[in-house]
């Protein structure tokens, strides 16, 4: 894996745990009471998009090592998951 590969995997990572942790301890303004006009009562009370996306680097960031480290030790490569046998390696002729 590459430096892109890696940086791509990082990415991927980490915008699947943050949509995991967008949800996670949110208050919504129907629940606090105060809703502003023009919004709906689902929206967010107190949105702290800063600390939403520090709890998304610490989750992500082992999760990327722990992937990457088993794709780099070649613990479980590609033709590992091939169940459809589409990957085998082409016979050579000799003629």
């Amino acid at each position: 894996m590459g430096p892109v590969s890696g940086l791509v995997l990082l990415a991927v990572i980490w915008t699947v745990v943050f949509f995991i942790v967008l949800p996670l301890r949110l208050e919504t303004q129907g629940e606090a009471g105060e809703i502003v006009p023009g919004t709906h009562a689902s929206s967010p009370a107190d949105f702290n998009l800063k600390r939403k996306a520090k709890v998304t680097t610490l989750w992500a960031v082992p999760i990327w090592v722990v992937i990457a480290g088993t794709i780099l030790s070649g613990a479980i490569s590609i033709r590992d998951i091939d169940w459809f046998d589409r990957m085998s390696t082409p016979e050579v002729s000799r003629d």
